[in-house]
């Protein structure tokens, strides 16, 4: 029986390779909102019935469950900054919202795109948001994904945190 003795050093290499495989084929899986290692945007909305959000047909998740906020918004409009991860880098979008009432009168999204993929997909999202976003209370705001673009929407989320925290009164 012939014997193949292979050193330490290669065994650890081959090691590190597997599991950083292992690491970026995870990061492939069907999540929701993951982009695929080709920098294309994962298309599923998933409901999440642990805190009583659903996705709706226009990719906005709705709250279902029965409690309203009673929190008071103060006409005006705000802007905020959100960033997200995409495979290649770290993008920004910057949000402007006009509250009348609690709720988005109008929206303003641009963004700086730092990847070719990421301007595509920037571009989609600042085409279609105000068509999900204008008329809904912006307690109701969490928007999962607008014309194919997933990754862009947490973003979106994030500067609307902030935004609320501005105009609450």
């Amino acid at each position: 029986m012939t014997s193949l003795r292979v050193s330490s050093s290669i065994r650890k290499g081959a090691a590190v390779v597997g599991v950083a495989g292992l690491l970026a084929l995870a990061g492939c899986s069907g999540a929701a909102g993951a982009e695929d290692a080709a920098g294309a945007e994962d298309a599923a909305g998933a409901e999440d019935a642990a805190d009583g959000t659903a996705t709706n047909d226009s990719g906005t998740d709705a709250d279902t469950s029965t409690a309203s906020s009673d929190a008071a918004y103060a006409d005006g409009t705000y802007s905020a900054d959100g960033s997200y991860q995409t495979p290649e880098t770290v993008e920004q979008i910057s949000v402007t919202l006009t509250l009348e009432d609690g709720v988005v009168a109008d929206v303003e999204v641009t963004g700086d795109p730092q990847a070719r993929e990421t301007e595509l997909y920037q571009g989609q999202f600042i085409d279609g948001i105000a068509e999900e976003v204008v008329g809904v209370s912006i307690d109701e705001l969490n928007v999962t994904r607008v014309a194919g673009s997933s990754l862009t929407s947490g973003g979106f989320n994030a500067a609307v945190d902030d935004i609320k925290a501005q105009a609450a009164a």
